[in-house]
Formats: C-alpha cells, sequence, structure tokens
C-alpha cells in the first residue's frame, strides 16, 4: 500500500468521525503536510480519548476496520490496507514515560484544517520534539520539526509558544536550518 491508500484511509476515517461527533486530531505525516512539509506516509495517525476510540471500535470493527493488536489503538482499515495508530489522549510521546508533554483531548484543542481535524501547530511541534528527545527510535521526529522550520519558513518566535521542556531543543533546530545548503 503506498500514499494515495492512506489518503483514502484517512479521508473515509475522518468522514466517519466527523459524521458520528467522535473527536479526534490527525498527527504524523499527514499533519506535517498539511503544515507546510511534504512527507509520504503509507499510515494514518491519530490522537482520540479512550472513550472515543472504544466507541468508535464498537461501530466500526468488523465492518471495514479490524484490530492489528487487540485491546490498543492499533488498527487497520480494511477497504485500504492501510495501517492506523490511534495514540490516546493522556499518553507520553516518544517512550511512553512520563513527561511534561502529553497527548492532548482533542475535544479541547483540535482545529478543523482544510480537511480534517489537527493540533494547533505548537501542540504539534512540541509532540513531535517530546518524542525525538527521549526516544532514539524516534530521531525522524526531530527531523521532521527541522524540515518543518524550512518548509514552512517558522520563525525562532515560533519557541515562545512551546513548553519550556522543548524549547531549547526547538531553537536548536531552527538554527540547524538557518544554515544554507552549499549544493
Amino acid at each position: 500500500m503506498g500514499q494515495a491508500e492512506a489518503q483514502l484511509a484517512l479521508y473515509r476515517l475522518a468522514g466517519i468521525l466527523e459524521a458520528e461527533g467522535l473527536p479526534y486530531a490527525i498527527i504524523g505525516a499527514f499533519a506535517l503536510n498539511e503544515y507546510g512539509h511534504r512527507r509520504v506516509t503509507v499510515d494514518v495517525d491519530l490522537v482520540m480519548r479512550e472513550d472515543h476510540l472504544s466507541e468508535f471500535k464498537r461501530r466500526h470493527l468488523g465492518d471495514g476496520y479490524a484490530e492489528r493488536v487487540p485491546g490498543t489503538g492499533k488498527l487497520l482499515d480494511t477497504l485500504h490496507g492501510v495501517n492506523i495508530d490511534v495514540l490516546g489522549t493522556g499518553r507520553f510521546p516518544g517512550d511512553d514515560k512520563p513527561k511534561p508533554i502529553a497527548f492532548p483531548d482533542p475535544t479541547t484543542t483540535a482545529l478543523r484544517g482544510e480537511r480534517f481535524a489537527l493540533l494547533p501547530m505548537a501542540r504539534f511541534i512540541e509532540l513531535k520534539l517530546a518524542s525525538g528527545m527521549v526516544a532514539t527510535h524516534r530521531a525522524k521526529d526531530l527531523v521532521d520539526v527541522q524540515e518543518l522550520i524550512k518548509s514552512a519558513n517558522l520563525p525562532a518566535s515560533v519557541a515562545d509558544e512551546l513548553h519550556p521542556w522543548v524549547r531549547e531543543k526547538f531553537l536548536e533546530l531552527w538554527r540547524l536550518g538557518q544554515v544554507a545548503d552549499p549544493f
């Protein structure tokens, strides 16, 4: 499966969640794309409250969706063959260990983007930074932020909107993003 199938799965899922009034926020590469840095992806990542995820699963498992890992938010869109990863509100990015940054409740924080709901850019960047700072296997999250800084021409003042725990890492990546490519 590729980017096209993932995009179809995203729009299908967002349509269902919105029609059923189940708050969500898309995170990962599709959110990154909305904020100005294009990255290919083959899955869909989102954050939801556990009660809303349970309601979705009650209504849709066996009807176009399956669990890849029973009892979790690791789902499969069986129509498009696309993995969907639902991260629960209150969990922690990267290593899932307590830290000052947690996945927010989309009921109170999600914004309606052009095509789907997503987190405000500062909250999204905080999650990416927190993940990459604590989990070496998530280093691509730091690269994503650096690439977003360059692609969207983000000013250093974005750091003022970030939690102090990740602020210096953002500024470090911002400074790196200001170095011109010599080629």
